[in-house]
């Protein structure tokens, strides 16, 4: 199969992609005998369109993947879809223009289904062209049957252990999603705001200054609290003080957690403003005010405030403050305040009845489970303990919603006791099935459970669905725990620590040997994270970047970055990649009148090798063993870096170069030393760059080096050792030696340059200037590889160079060039 003169990605990539599906190049073999490489891939969370952040962080697994399967490994890579849950709801929301609660549940929940089911398809169509190499027959949905059962089972299974819990607890709430939420499901946002400083009095009195930034909470105010060794308030501790405008009277108490810098000093506790509120609630066991409600709007303990939001509301009892004189001071803020990270809505804390699972108790063993991972970089553990240190709340996983995964459970109408759904009924909607038995107090009555699970309480559990808990035990013993879990560094604190988590629960197991973690595709300086559920902008489509630039070049620009880094959509990155591939195809159209396939390397020892051969034999061979050691730390982006400037330097600036005379002369003694070679290097070269440029690659060894006895794919080949090549006499100096080659011919390109001669410009002699006997004796064995790489007709070597030629570098051997009277054409 001829290379064309040029390489159409457009037509070789998608005729690839279907070549790679129709022969099942990528298909799991669980019968095989060789060693497992699973990879625990992130189910893609159905919010949304895809973007190039996702092809930058879903390619980074891709190329581990690549690796090890041409290491041997059969390759466990399949691919999810996570649509059971908020995220999905939203993007339905969005598109149709309503509210779940405005539509009848059955029906939001079919537009869910058809919704998300369309968005995969446009995912799984992205990732084709993208080249991940996926086992496609094992997809699954998180909202599918098994998914569904799985994720159930789990839930009883926890419950069982007292590891679940259902109660009426402080809850973080989002208004707008009015639902319950996570702590992991918080982010931090920065805000404009103000300090009012108000007066609390005492019976007698005696003002006690509080300056807070929520005073639509006063209604709420249960206490007061100082930091016990603040001297300026020793007298007021177990006082009482009376509210603002409001009136009620409440105690000033003492707690270490008290900032004495922050405001006045003294902070009033209101159910519920922050954490701190809601920790002192429960230590000190004060009263419970609700100010707000589910929809975020104000309560009627608030009075006048009733139905307003807590922005109308926070500016309308400043102005009844104002009117009343009870502002001492106003002065602005920088606010950090706590937002669901779905919809940067401000999220409250309303207590509501939620089902948990238990994580503070666990903090000792998950962090411990933590150090036993190994964490590509290693850096991103410490981000994980952290998460772990700092944990407030256990995991509340129930969602005031419709659409997801049900909680299997019912409670009975009469005593209120919680009916668990027996296993085999799985997966169960609460709200169409019934219990399998009657109530212990022998009633037949019961409520089903409305709320559904957070998403994530399902895909946590990726590894087992994967592995086929519950489905096939023998499969599962084999492949549980999995080898490595691919994810974004945002959510280390969700999907890393709540599978860890669910493992430990259900197992006492770590779900996975090796964590990667990817960085985020940033849009540019000071745009920040793209996101496809908020429609942040960006560059263009993913799509349109591979149809204009190829799949190779955008997966070049992913593989430019190490792991844990974020790096800036770069359209100039990719067009490096572009031009990389461009020159792949042309340096293998120029080999491809020297390679013989069937010259194998049982042959090559009896071949005479130049000093330029030998060189590059030795260089490949290191960049092999580097190479290798880069992928096996997970280091993709210096294993890319190795192999590419080897490339360009070694194979395409130098050695051929230095070989080409050679190749276009049948009648040298050492033409097909070089030919033979050339066909190993770029062999080599191709596999090397395998794993990142599949395309390409493939598309070069199909046309230039598989026969029928060879593997049908270069992805099936195995991965270049330093042994492949058979020349077993080469000694450790030829890479030194050819150094000096290398050193030579730069000096000469530099003496072209500065005259404004082209490269092509043939030299009347080189003169090279050497006392050294093996130094000498080796230049001469080089004389046919200098005279391809510097363009000249006669190299004399001498102990002294002829004053009368220049003298380019005093570095040895010492270069004198003289020029013909002409330039002659390039070879």
């Amino acid at each position: 199969m001829a290379l064309e003169k040029r390489y159409s990605p457009e037509i070789s990539e998608p005729e690839l992609a279907k070549f790679w599906q129709e022969q099942r190049i990528y298909r799991f073999n669980p019968d095989s005998p060789a060693p497992v490489y699973s990879i625990d891939s992130p189910p893609a969370t159905v919010s949304g369109n895809l973007h190039l952040g996702h092809v930058y962080s879903y390619s980074h697994p891709d190329f581990m993947a690549r690796y090890f399967r041409m290491h041997g490994y059969q390759v466990f890579y399949p691919m999810g879809f996570d649509d059971n849950g908020l995220p999905t709801e939203r993007l339905v929301e969005k598109r149709l223009g309503i509210k779940a609660s405005q539509v009848e549940r059955q029906e939001f929940i079919r537009c869910c289904l058809e919704i998300s089911e369309e968005a995969e398809k446009e995912y799984r169509a992205l990732w084709q062209h993208l080249g991940l190499s996926i086992d496609w027959t094992l997809t699954y949905r998180t909202i599918d049957a098994n998914c569904r059962r799985l994720s159930q089972a789990s839930f009883i299974d926890l419950v069982l252990k007292k590891l679940a819990y259902r109660r009426q607890a402080p809850t973080l709430w989002c208004p707008l999603c009015r639902t319950a939420i996570a702590q992991a499901d918080l982010e931090d946002n920065q805000r404009e705001t103000e300090f009012v400083t108000l007066p609390f009095k005492s019976p007698n009195g005696v003002i006690l200054p509080i300056a807070t930034t929520r005073p639509e909470l006063l209604a709420a105010c249960v206490a007061v609290f100082v930091h016990p060794d603040d001297l300026r308030y020793q007298s007021w501790i177990g006082t009482i003080v009376e509210v603002p405008f409001y009136g009620q009277q409440v105690p000033v108490m003492t707690d270490s957690a008290v900032d004495p810098s922050k405001g006045s000093g003294a902070v009033m506790c209101c159910t519920f403003g922050d954490q701190a509120d809601v920790s002192w609630w429960l230590t000190y066991n004060l009263p419970f005010i609700q100010a707000i409600d589910q929809d975020g709007r104000m309560t009627p303990a608030c009075g006048d405030l009733q139905g307003l939001t807590t922005i109308e509301a926070r500016k309308a009892i400043k102005e009844k403050l104002k009117d009343k004189k009870l502002i001492l001071e106003r002065q602005p803020a920088s606010q950090s305040i706590r937002v669901h990270e779905r919809c940067d809505t401000p999220v409250e804390t309303i207590i509501t009845m939620q089902w948990f699972i238990r994580a503070l108790d666990f903090r000792e063993q998950l962090i411990e489970a933590g150090e036993r991972i190994a964490w590509h970089p290693e850096s991103m553990r410490a981000r994980y303990r952290s998460w772990v240190e700092n944990l407030s709340w256990d995991w509340c996983i129930s969602r005031q919603r419709f659409y997801g995964v049900s909680f299997p459970v019912w409670y009975c109408d009469t005593c209120g006791e919680v009916m668990l759904a027996d296993i085999d009924q799985l997966p169960v909607d609460p709200i169409v099935v019934t219990p399998p038995r009657t109530c212990t107090c022998g009633s037949d009555r019961f409520i089903p459970e409305t709320d559904v699970m957070d998403t994530w309480a399902t895909s946590s559990l990726t590894p087992q669905i994967i592995t086929r808990w519950l489905a096939d035990d023998s499969f599962f013993q084999r492949y549980f725990p999995m080898t490595v879990r691919p994810q974004a560094h945002e959510i280390i604190r969700t999907w890393a620590f709540y599978t860890i988590l669910k493992s430990m629960h259900h197992f006492d197991k770590l779900p996975w040997s090796d964590i990667l973690i990817s960085g985020w595709g940033i849009a540019g300086e000071g745009m920040g994270k793209i996101s496809k559920s908020r429609g942040s902008g960006g560059p263009m489509p993913p799509l349109e970047m591979i149809q204009r630039y190829s799949a190779d070049a955008v997966r070049y620009w992913a593989a430019s970055t190490s792991a844990g880094k974020d790096s800036i959509i770069s359209e100039e990155k990719i067009q490096s990649g572009s031009r990389l591939v461009t020159k792949l195809w042309n340096v293998a159209r120029f080999a491809q009148p020297f390679i013989h396939t069937d010259l194998r390397s049982e042959a090559y020892n009896s071949l005479k090798l130049t000093p330029a051969d030998q060189w590059i034999i030795a260089r490949t061979r290191l960049v092999i063993q580097h190479a290798t050691e880069s992928y096996e730390n997970y280091e993709y982006a210096a294993a890319k870096n190795e192999i590419e400037n080897y490339f360009w330097r070694d194979v395409c600036d130098n050695y051929i170069e230095m070989a080409k005379q050679r190749m276009y002369n049948p009648a040298s003694a050492a033409h097909l030393a070089a030919c033979a070679t050339l066909q190993a290097v770029i062999l080599a070269v191709i596999k090397l760059f395998a794993p990142i440029l599949p395309y390409i690659t493939e598309r070069i060894y199909q046309a230039l080096y598989r026969s029928p006895a060879d593997p049908l794919s270069i992805h099936l080949c195995r991965w270049p050792e330093s042994d492949d090549f058979g020349w077993a006499n080469i000694g450790s100096s030829a890479e030194i030696n050819g150094e000096m080659l290398v050193a030579i011919a730069t000096a000469v390109r530099r003496f072209k340059s500065e005259r404004n001669l082209s490269l092509g410009t043939e030299l009347l002699r080189l003169q090279l200037a050497e006392s050294d006997s093996g130094r000498i004796n080796f230049l001469r064995q080089a004389e046919e590889d200098l005279t391809s790489i510097c363009r000249t007709r006669q190299i004399i070597i001498s102990a002294q160079l002829d004053p009368a030629l220049i003298q380019l570098t005093d570095e040895p051997p010492i270069v004198a060039v003289e020029m013909m009277p002409f330039e002659s054409n390039p070879m």
